[in-house]
């Protein structure tokens, strides 16, 4: 690195996927996630043994499947996502002249977030980090986790960089306000709600135990929510609110999205428009998941108009956004 290179790494963060949609792709993609003690805490010798035994093996190919299906040609969306945030991020702080440059880690596959952490410094260089994970709800399965990671990374360097971590952005008046716009680009295609048609905002789930033990996630998803109707102007009545993705015995937090579109076609509601605000970028869970998957049940339930709306992805106004949050971050982090 040259003493003209930026001074201060941003480094994106999200989720991660797979390298290939493929059931060989997918085991160890699994086994790393699940088996992140943010993410399951069980007894870890009861649940390293039941993921290793019955879980991977079953669920493997039925990913590699669901994966198949939303596969793009430049490689899983939430990476081809993430990785068209960082470019147009790197460019327009290029254009500003600010003193910095991006980078992309992923909690879990690659590229791993530890290693690029470890290279920002180590080989490129640079003596602060600013880490801003793409979850827009801090959630301890999530934001926690990247944090622990960063903590790890640190810990396998003999020096490491002065590192800024950015919590959430749950509120952020851009943030809102590009949701806000998309659903009202959808409408402007699609009409307006009707007396029979509603808005289901789907955020990701996490057993109601943790909540219980502090987590502030649904807190925050209510506070996105209440944000997200009043920047609408929509009838609260027509909005709402439930959580996708649940996995195993124990209880989440509700209501569930599948069992919600059941009772929505029951009550006569006729159109659906859905929208997944817990997440920044669109991946399994939203295209895969919602797209189809919930559509399905809506339809086999008897009900008619069904849409999915985006998530943010790389629009201008997610960008925008970001450019924003790591901006106000660099300003106020002294020399």
């Amino acid at each position: 690195m040259t003493e003209k290179s930026p001074k201060t790494a941003v480094l994106l963060i999200n989720l991660g996927s797979p390298d290939e949609p493929t059931a060989s792709a997918l085991k160890p993609y699994l086994r790393e996630f699940l088996s992140d003690r943010r993410v399951v805490d069980l007894n870890p010798i009861f649940w390293q043994t039941l993921l290793n035994l019955v879980i991977l093996p079953r669920r493997s190919p039925k990913s590699a499947a669901r994966y198949a299906q939303v596969w793009m040609k430049e490689g899983a969306p939430l990476k081809v996502y993430t990785d068209r945030i960082a470019d147009k991020l790197r460019q327009r702080l290029q254009e500003k002249a600010v003193n910095a440059d991006v980078f992309v880690g992923m909690r879990y596959g690659n590229p791993s977030q530890v290693e690029v952490f470890k290279a920002i410094h180590n080989e490129h260089g640079f003596d602060r980090v600013l880490v801003l994970p793409l979850y827009p709800q801090y959630s301890s399965s999530t934001t926690a986790s990247v944090s622990d990671a960063v903590s790890k990374a640190m810990q396998q360097m003999k020096s490491h960089p002065k590192v800024r971590f950015i919590r959430d952005y749950h509120t952020h008046p851009l943030y809102i306000k590009a949701l806000a716009d998309q659903i009202r680009e959808h409408w402007a295609k699609v009409g307006p709600l009707g007396e029979k048609d509603r808005l289901m905002l789907s955020f990701h789930g996490m057993p109601v135990r943790y909540c219980r033990e502090g987590d502030p996630y649904p807190k925050q998803v209510r506070a996105t929510a209440d944000l997200l109707i009043k920047e609408l102007g929509a009838d609260p009545t027509k909005v709402v609110l439930s959580y996708q993705s649940r996995f195993g015995k124990e209880e989440w937090l509700k209501p569930y999205s599948d069992d919600t579109v059941r009772e929505l076609v029951g009550e006569g509601i006729e159109r659906l428009d859905v929208i997944c605000p817990g997440f920044h970028t669109d991946c399994l869970e939203t295209i895969e998941e919602i797209g189809l998957e919930l559509k399905e049940t809506w339809q086999k339930a008897g009900g008619q108009s069904f849409h999915y709306i985006p998530c943010l992805n790389d629009s201008e106004a997610s960008v925008s956004l970001v450019e924003s949050i790591v901006e106000d971050e660099l300003r106020h982090w002294p020399e």
